[in-house]
């Protein structure tokens, strides 16, 4: 377990399209499962889809599709968008799926077997765009004195017959579970709104629904149906318990990540442990609630219809690109405004003038100065040395960066080293020493190639496709891992002709 790294997702909600939003959530958690396998452990990467509900079965019903080929059709468009955003899961798990639907069912039949489940009358308000039931302090008024959820949508009075579990009974084990594990929740002011909701008190939570069909049915009694939350937060256990054919839940559970968006963090910090305490199950390791990208200053939603489509922004400048300016722009946690101008100029600046150039000029002159061989570098001075070094000696604040997912910071510690390489180049000109000096034309040209190969080792969970066009470019075809940092380019490997890996983006 130890050399073992679980990280997911959360699965996404099938009511409509992927948007943008998706992708950054994505993108986090594949750089984090690629980070930790070039580590050299062994990582399984969930993510997949949460079908269940009454929101998708509107959802349906509004398009005149039968609700099984309506979450069918949109669900394949999530997987669709895993290979489009190049992520590495390992799995992708559907609610729908059997796998699923049976852990789940032995889960309530266990979770009633320890008195944690009764039935009971459920009066309330009701939103069906957060598929919760809304608390009097969460509710708003608005000018027509309709009552409002969190999530903006006019709220539903519901009185029904509901199961119930006892969440109530939870409260001061969630806070020693929080007291105790000061990296349950990330980042830390989101951790303390959490422990804050739990010290306010706990209602135990309404759990099934017979006002509609959709959800899997309550065992023994049909009549009721799942609450989604409930049903769709044990898919980070089913994936495990039937991952081709394979129960591998001894080896990666407790998940040591879920990355999930701050408006169902609640749901994952409180809901969730207490079912896992409550069915004698082992908690996770860390959940990351990161912020929101806004348009004009509104959080980016399917409701409000202002989302943008990952596949357009992909095809127009590449997943690298994308991933690199969602990771780099903002703090990940805090909110970020987003723009393609903003995206552009970033790619820019940072991928196009900064590396991009550093990788075109360098590689160009051992090809035009030494035939594309790797020349050797002796008598190296301390800013040779120190240039070389100093990506080996990040990786240690790197490691403690990518912990607590500050992948902003990451990249930004990245380039100050690519762009100490160009300062390098600038200071040292080459060009002048091939006609002066050609064996500091070789130490110097030695220098760069070795420090562009260990600035592109640890770039690799943020680059994922276009550093292996570089790897190959300095003559390394076999895979690269993180300790392969502390290793040089063998003297006399043939560089192949740089070509551009990050084009300029015209206006």
């Amino acid at each position: 377990m130890q050399n073992n790294f679980y990280i997911t997702t959360p699965i996404y909600y099938v009511n409509d399209i992927p948007h943008i939003g998706h992708a950054y959530t994505s993108y986090a958690a594949d750089s984090l499962a690629r980070y930790n396998k070039l580590l050299g452990k062994k990582v399984f990467f969930s993510t997949g889809t949460d079908e269940h509900g009454q929101k998708v079965e509107l959802s349906a019903r509004d398009k005149n599709m039968e609700v099984e080929s309506f979450t069918d059709t949109i669900s394949k468009k999530f997987k669709d968008l895993s290979e489009t955003l190049n992520l590495s899961n390992n799995d992708f798990i559907r609610t729908t799926e059997i796998r699923h639907k049976d852990y789940v069912c032995s889960i309530w039949k266990k979770l009633l077997e320890n008195d944690q489940i009764y039935l009971d009358v459920y009066k309330g308000w009701y939103s069906v765009r957060d598929e919760s039931f809304i608390s009097e302090a969460d509710i708003k008024i608005d000018e027509n004195q309709n009552k409002i959820g969190p999530s903006g949508d006019l709220l539903r009075w519901v009185e029904e017959p509901s199961y119930f579990f006892r969440l109530s009974n939870w409260q001061e084990q969630l806070l020693n579970l929080y007291n105790k594990n000061k990296d349950f929740v990330m980042p830390k002011s989101r951790f303390n709104e959490v422990i804050k909701f739990v010290e306010g008190g706990l209602e135990d939570l309404s759990i099934s629904r017979t006002s509609f069909k959709w959800g899997i049915k309550v065992p023994d009694d049909p009549k009721h149906v799942m609450y989604v939350w409930l049903d769709a937060l044990f898919n980070y256990i089913s994936v495990l318990k039937n991952h081709n054919n394979k129960n591998i839940v001894s080896n990666f559970w407790p998940a040591n990540f879920h990355i999930v968006g701050k408006d169902i963090l609640r749901f994952h910090a409180v809901y969730w442990p207490a079912f896992l305490l409550a069915a004698n199950i082992e908690f996770p390791k860390t959940i990351f609630a990161h912020g929101w990208w806004t348009i004009n200053g509104s959080k980016m939603s399917k409701s409000l219809g202002n989302t943008i489509d990952p596949n357009f922004l992909v095809e127009k400048y590449g997943s690298d690109t994308l991933r690199y300016f969602l990771l780099r722009e903002i703090p990940f946690g805090e909110d970020g405004n987003f723009s393609e101008e903003l995206l552009k100029i970033r790619a820019n600046s940072d991928l196009s003038n900064d590396y991009g150039n550093l990788i075109q000029r360098v590689l160009a002159m051992v090809v035009k100065y030494k035939n594309g061989i790797v020349p050797e570098g002796k008598n190296l001075n301390n800013e040779d040395k120190s240039l070389i070094k100093t990506p080996i000696n990040d990786i240690v604040e790197i490691e403690k960066l990518m912990k607590s997912c500050q992948f902003n910071l990451v990249l930004a510690t990245i380039w100050k080293n690519i762009r100490a390489a160009n300062a390098y180049v600038d200071k040292n000109k080459p060009w002048s020493l091939a006609k002066e000096n050609s064996q500091r034309l070789d130490t110097v040209l030695n220098v760069l190639v070795n420090t562009i190969f260990k600035i592109n080792t640890i770039l690799q969970p943020f680059l994922p496709s276009s550093t292996i066009k570089i790897f190959n470019m300095l003559g390394q075809f076999n895979e690269i891992e993180f300790k392969d940092i502390n290793r040089e380019i063998e003297v006399g490997t043939k560089i192949i002709k740089p070509v551009s890996v990050f084009p300029r983006i015209e206006s």
